[in-house]
C-alpha cells in the first residue's frame, strides 16, 4: 500500500474511532470511504423493501470471477462497517475479487433478521453472477467479531444454494456457550433464547461443522484477545474443522487484541494481508464449465481413518487425477446405509440433499457395506427398492447425470457385524441387476480389485488406508475419464509412499 493510501485509510479509521469503541454507521447508510482505490462500479442495493438492510457492492476493474460477502462486527448491537467492512474493499478489488458489504439489521433477539439479510446478499451475488462477471460457485463470506459468528452461521446452517464456497473469519465469535462474547449472545438470542440449551448449542457453530460440507476457512485472531477468547471461539472452530478433515487455515498473531479489522496500525497488518493473499491465491476456484462429479457413499467415501480426508480421501485424490476440467465433491457420510430402514439411512442426510443440489454430471455411488450389519439386514427385502428410489431421483435431475454403482470393497474382518458373505452373495447381485435394469453408465468392481489386498486396509479390516483410497481413486477416475493422470507424483503427493531409508 502506498503512503498516500495508507494515510487516507488511517485518517478514515481514526475519524470513525472518535465516535466510540464500536464505530458504526446508522442503519441503511453505506460506509463508502473517499480516496481509496476505486472499483469499476460501486452501488447500493436494498435487501429489504424498506431499505432497513442494504448491501454495498464494489466490483473490481479486472474481475477474476470471485466474490466475497462481508458481515461487519459490532456485537449484534451496531455495525462496525468501516474498519471491518468498507476498508477491506480495495484489498479485494485489487485482487479482482468483487466485494459486497452487508449492512444487516440488528437482531435485538430476533436472529432471523441478520440471517435473512445475509442469505439475501448471497442469493443476490449468485443471481447477479452473469451481469457482475462472477463465478456463482466461487462466492465466499467474511465476518469479523460478531460478524464472524454471522458468517460462520451462514457457512454451517444454510442449504447448498445459499452456502458460501469459502469463509474468512477475523477474531470471530463462534460459541454461544461458555467463553462467548456476552453482548453478542444478548443481541442474537435475547434474554429468553440464551436460557435454551438446545438453541445455545445450535448457534455454537463449532458443533455445526460437517465433513466435506462446511466450506474452507481462513481464521485470523490475536493471542491476547480478551474480548472474544481465542480458545472457545476461533480455536474451537479450527479444531472442529480439522477433526472433520476440512480445509482450514489458522493464523494467530501474538498481540493486537480485538477489533483492528483492516487498521494499518495493527502491528501484524502486513503479515495478515500477506497470509490472506496467499491463501486466496491457492484456494482452487472451479471452472464454470467443469464436469461435476458427486461421490455418494458411506465411511469409505467419507475417508474414515484417513487424516485430512479433504486432501487424502479417494474423491480428493481423484480430483487431482482428473484435473481442473472436473470438480469432484465428496458426499460420503460415515455409517450410512442404502436401506431407509437402516440405523443411519443415507437418503435422510444433508449430504444427499447437497448431492442433488450440486446438479452433477456424473454420480458415483458406493453404498451397501453397512447394510450387511445384522440389525440392518433384517430389512433386506427393501434394499433393491430403496436403491431404485435413489436412482429414480438422480435420473430425474435436470443435469441427467451418468451414474455408476461401485461394488463394496471386501470386508477383511466382520467388524461391527459387517458381513463379507452378504456383500459378495447378496449386495453385489442387487447392484448388478440395478445397473442392467436402469441402463446405468456402469458397475465399478472394487470388490474384485481389492481381493487379497489386505495391505491396503486399515486394522479394522473394513476401511482402506490412504494408499487404498488412492487405488479406489485410480479405478474410478479411469472409468470416468480414461485420460485421467493416475501416475504417482512425488513421495507424498496423492497418497505416495515415503521412500525407505538407505540400507534397509
Amino acid at each position: 500500500m502506498d503512503m498516500k493510501r495508507l494515510l487516507l485509510v488511517s485518517l478514515l479509521l481514526a475519524a470513525a474511532l472518535t465516535a466510540g469503541a464500536q464505530p458504526g454507521f446508522p442503519f441503511g447508510q453505506a460506509a463508502e470511504p473517499e480516496g481509496l482505490a476505486r472499483p469499476a462500479r460501486q452501488f447500493t442495493l436494498d435487501l429489504t423493501p424498506d431499505g432497513a438492510a442494504q448491501m454495498v457492492v464494489y466490483l473490481p476493474q479486472q474481475p477474476t470471477g470471485r466474490g466475497v460477502v462481508c458481515c461487519p462486527g459490532g456485537g449484534y448491537a451496531v455495525l462496525s462497517n468501516t474498519h471491518e467492512g468498507a476498508a477491506w474493499a480495495p484489498f479485494f478489488n485489487e485482487r479482482g475479487i468483487a466485494f459486497a458489504l452487508v449492512n444487516y439489521r440488528i437482531p435485538h433477539g430476533d436472529r432471523t433478521l441478520p440471517f435473512t439479510d445475509v442469505e439475501n446478499a448471497m442469493r443476490t451475488m449468485r443471481d447477479s453472477a452473469a451481469v457482475w462477471q462472477l463465478n456463482p460457485r466461487d462466492i465466499g463470506i467474511m465476518g469479523s467479531s460478531a460478524g464472524g459468528h454471522l458468517a460462520s452461521t451462514i457457512a454451517t446452517h444454510t442449504p447448498y444454494a445459499l452456502r458460501p464456497d469459502f469463509q474468512i473469519l477475523v477474531y470471530p465469535v463462534i460459541t454461544m456457550g461458555p467463553g462467548t462474547h456476552q453482548g453478542s449472545l444478548d443481541g442474537l438470542l435475547g434474554e429468553e433464547g440464551q436460557k435454551d440449551p438446545e438453541l445455545v448449542r445450535l448457534y455454537s457453530n463449532q458443533y455445526q461443522v460437517r465433513s466435506h460440507i462446511t466450506p474452507p476457512a481462513f481464521l485470523v485472531l490475536s493471542s491476547d484477545d480478551n474480548l472474544v477468547p481465542p480458545v472457545p471461539n476461533a480455536i474451537a472452530y479450527y479444531t472442529a474443522m480439522r477433526n472433520a478433515g476440512n480445509n482450514c487455515s489458522l493464523h494467530i498473531y501474538p498481540t493486537g487484541g480485538h477489533g483492528y479489522g483492516f487498521m494499518p496500525f495493527f502491528a501484524y497488518h502486513d503479515q495478515m494481508v500477506s497470509d490472506l493473499s496467499s491463501w486466496l491465491e491457492k484456494l482452487p476456484a472451479p471452472k464454470q464449465d467443469a464436469v461435476r462429479v458427486a461421490c455418494i457413499g458411506d465411511s469409505i467415501t467419507d475417508g474414515h481413518g484417513i487424516d485430512l480426508r479433504s486432501v487424502n480421501g479417494y474423491p480428493a485424490q481423484m480430483q487431482t487425477m482428473l484435473g481442473d476440467g472436473y470438480v469432484v465433491k465428496n458426499y460420503g457420510v460415515s455409517a450410512r446405509t442404502m436401506l431407509n430402514s437402516g440405523d443411519h439411512p443415507y437418503m435422510q442426510e444433508l449430504a444427499w440433499e447437497d448431492a442433488q443440489a450440486f446438479q452433477p454430471d456424473v454420480v458415483v455411488i458406493k453404498l451397501g457395506t453397512n447394510d450387511t450389519k445384522d440389525y440392518n439386514w433384517k430389512g433386506k427385502e427393501a434394499f433393491a427398492g430403496d436403491l431404485q428410489k435413489m436412482l429414480d431421483v438422480l435420473k430425474a435431475l435436470p443435469s441427467h447425470p451418468r451414474i455408476y454403482l461401485c461394488t463394496p470393497i471386501p470386508a477383511v474382518k466382520n467388524t461391527w457385524t459387517i458381513n463379507e458373505s452378504l456383500i459378495a452373495g447378496e449386495i453385489i447381485p442387487v447392484l448388478e441387476k440395478a445397473v442392467a435394469k436402469n441402463k446405468l453408465a456402469g458397475l465399478i468392481d472394487l470388490h474384485t480389485a481389492f481381493a487379497g489386498a489386505e495391505d491396503l486396509m486399515q486394522a479394522d479390516g473394513i476401511h482402506p488406508t490412504q494408499q487404498g483410497a488412492r487405488k479406489i481413486a485410480e479405478i474410478v477416475a479411469k472409468t470416468i475419464d480414461p485420460e485421467a493422470k493416475t501416475e504417482q507424483r512425488g513421495f507424498f503427493g496423492m497418497g505416495g509412499r515415503r521412500p525407505a531409508p538407505a540400507g534397509r
